[in-house]
């Protein structure tokens, strides 16, 4: 099979038959071997039957149902399981990113060589304020610390290699950084292809300005799991160490003070009551706790059963 395209949704009734339609065009015009895999991630609406009712017409259509709503790694994660195609296609439901593309994408992965391409919608139709900005906030930083050179992140049209998504575990709200992701398991040939933004046609964003925030803190999150996940006792220990030897040295220095207070002739003063014991203490007790916490966090990444486990409702 050529191609998996692989549509996450939630809520999204009015569009789905116009985009199957014109995905079906797509293929159809370009000969492609390919399945749709739309995965409703809990939706209230009428989405899955009318999903169901495509797919009576069109046996390329497959579907997994979740019992709730989960989010959109979870829902990129069940499909990437699914998916047979050589490349597959990811893309949102609401109609904002064109299938016009998918050929261009494809011939990236096949002719080019690349592991990912991820799509960079130059012109967007969002509110400057609420999307725009914050989005170019967001994808410096992650530029910064991943050192990928793409503009969006975050966009919803990417195009990967089969073994790529086959190697990945994409769970919470990781979708963002699944280019950062991807290249932490070593599929480093990552592009980047300019493509159309279209202004959403029905219903409204489900995405909210929360998404920003909780993105630099999954950003942090990824960056800290990447370096120390496997062995989180090389952070821990290390400044659980170094808090516990200054701690060590300080009431070292605090038992000096007190024999040279003797010496003075100051025999009667304590050495608590002495500010710096109490510094000195208290480093000693993070450092311990710092190290306890390595140790913890060995076991715990040693003995972690899968994350991704979700209640599917439906699936054919």
């Amino acid at each position: 099979m050529d191609i998996s395209v692989v549509i996450p949704l939630y809520n999204e009734e009015e569009s789905l038959p116009e985009l199957h339609a014109w995905i079906k065009r797509v293929m159809d015009e370009n000969a492609f071997s390919y399945e749709i895999i739309f995965v409703d991630d809990g939706s209230t609406d009428r989405s899955w039957p009318i999903i169901t009712t495509i797919r009576k017409s069109s046996p390329e259509v497959k579907a997994i149902k979740f019992r709730r709503n989960y989010g959109k790694s979870p829902a990129l994660y069940c499909a990437f399981q699914k998916a047979q195609g050589d490349v597959i296609i990811t893309m949102d439901a609401d109609l904002q990113d064109s299938p016009d593309e998918i050929p261009a994408l494809y011939r990236m992965i096949t002719d080019e060589d690349y592991d990912l391409v991820s799509g960079w919608k130059k012109k967007r139709y969002d509110s400057i304020l609420t999307k725009n900005i914050p989005s170019k906030l967001f994808n410096a930083t992650a530029r910064k610390v991943s050192g990928i050179r793409l503009h969006d992140f975050n966009c919803g049209l990417k195009a990967y290699r089969r073994a790529l998504v086959k190697d990945i575990e994409v769970y919470n709200d990781m979708h963002r950084y699944i280019p950062i992701i991807a290249k932490e398991a070593g599929y480093t040939k990552i592009g980047e292809k300019e493509v159309h933004h279209q202004a959403r046609k029905y219903g409204k964003s489900k995405f909210g300005a929360s998404r920003f925030v909780n993105g630099y803190l999954d950003l942090m999150t990824l960056w800290f799991l990447n370096k120390f996940g496997k062995k989180p006792m090389h952070f821990f220990g290390l400044w659980g160490s170094v808090m516990f030897i200054l701690g060590f040295f300080a009431i070292v220095a605090v038992g000096a003070m007190k024999l040279y207070d003797m010496q003075q002739g100051n025999p009667y003063r304590l050495v608590t009551e002495s500010p710096y014991f109490y510094i000195s203490l208290t480093m000693m007790i993070l450092g311990t706790l710092l190290f306890l916490a390595g140790f913890l966090g060995e076991l715990i990444s040693r003995n972690a059963p899968e994350r991704n486990h979700y209640k599917i409702e439906d699936e054919f």
